[in-house]
């Protein structure tokens, strides 16, 4: 499949800092739903909240992942802006929920790395 836009899948120049930047991304793809999982059943009041949240988010944030942002070809394609802002947004959801559960410290470097990522991402040829 050819996608003609940058990021790991596109027709692109592998290098050892594009690998790295992809198994990085992965790595905080998988992140993001084990942090929301992590929040959903901390912050819910009883067991049934607790159940809904943690395992509702995750299943939420990779169903908006696979329909926009997959990266063998989303089911829906955004325009380049959108698509940066979009996977800004539902990685650093993962830095709100670390934060949100006391995870201060882990929630600033996951979202330094999620930044980092983008960034090199859609910056490196």
């Amino acid at each position: 499949m050819r996608i003609d836009r940058p990021g790991p899948v596109g027709q692109r120049q592998w290098t050892p800092l594009t690998a790295g930047n992809a198994g990085l991304a992965f790595g905080l793809e998988l992140a993001l739903l084990a942090s929301l999982c992590y929040w959903g059943f901390k912050a819910g009041p009883n067991l049934g909240l607790r159940l809904l949240l943690g395992l509702g988010a995750p299943a939420l944030a990779a169903a908006v992942w696979g329909l926009f942002l997959a990266a063998g070809g989303p089911t829906f394609r955004l325009p380049l802006a959108a698509e940066i802002v979009t996977k800004l947004l539902v990685l650093g959801t993962g830095a709100l929920a670390l934060h949100a559960t006391g995870r201060t410290t882990l929630a600033v470097v996951y979202g330094a790395l999620v930044v980092i990522s983008v960034t090199l991402e859609y910056t490196t040829g």
